[in-house]
């Protein structure tokens, strides 16, 4: 008797969505066009309240797992995420961002030839602008040493398990944590694809713009010094984008 050995997928995608019906669908789509094949989809619902479910299902054959249960918000849907998947690679794409159709087949051909890697992250298309590159240095004063936490960061599973889930103790910026503990504390080896090769399109009005300025600057604050930043650092770069973003904090 013969029995077929299921291949394990290089590419876990995962997309959270909660009452996501309008945009849902052309997320989907997007992934299920790629040009690469070697995937696994799976979506973290956090118990939608409108059409999202209806339209998921739609599309049930193109889905490694539809999980739909309440959960403790975005960050701790991602950790659902990162549990469940089984690809070598883990990439979030957000309900309403998108993959282009070459997006999974560029970033193989980065992975294939550069094997040490941990991470990568490819540049994404904001509503401002292409988002590139890879700057570590930076994450010690800046949010600019990356492009994109949704589409475009890629990351292989056993690299994750070394730096631990999303902290659900941070409501607005657990990523920036999971980021310092993978590349500050764990040195995980990452690089970027060239500002050319655009790996998708992330939408405007996400969780994070949504958030309130305040509670996020706090937050950010508070995971630096958390996470060992020398105090006078921190009190300095809070002084700098006090003065800078002033207009922000007076809304």
């Amino acid at each position: 008797m013969s029995s077929t050995i299921k291949k394990k997928p290089f590419f876990s995608i995962v997309t959270v969505v909660k009452n996501g019906e309008k945009t849902i669908e052309k997320t989907i789509k997007s992934i299920k066009n790629q040009s690469f094949n070697n995937f696994e989809h799976i979506i973290i619902d956090g118990k939608s309240t409108d059409r999202t479910l209806k339209k998921v299902y739609k599309y049930k054959k193109n889905l490694a797992l539809i999980i739909s249960e309440k959960d403790k918000g975005i960050y701790d849907a991602f950790n659902k995420g990162m549990k469940l998947s089984v690809g070598e690679f883990i990439c979030f794409v957000n309900c309403g961002d998108t993959l282009r159709k070459n997006g999974l087949k560029i970033i193989f051909k980065y992975l294939s030839k550069y094997t040490e890697l941990d991470f990568i992250f490819g540049s994404v298309k904001k509503h401002w602008g292409i988002v590139y590159g890879y700057k570590p240095k930076k994450i010690y004063y800046s949010w600019g040493f990356y492009s994109s936490h949704s589409t475009g960061f890629f990351i292989k599973k056993n690299s994750a398990k070394k730096v631990g889930l999303y902290n659900l103790k941070y409501k607005f910026h657990a990523d920036y944590d999971f980021f310092y503990r993978a590349i500050v504390k764990k040195k995980l080896s990452g690089m970027s694809t060239k500002k050319n090769e655009i790996i998708g399109d992330f939408e405007r009005g996400g969780f994070s713009s949504r958030s309130p300025y305040l509670k996020m600057f706090l937050e950010e604050l508070l995971i630096r010094y958390n996470n060992g930043q020398n105090l006078i650092l921190v009190s300095m770069i809070a002084l700098y984008k006090i003065v800078k973003n002033f207009r922000k904090f007076i809304k």
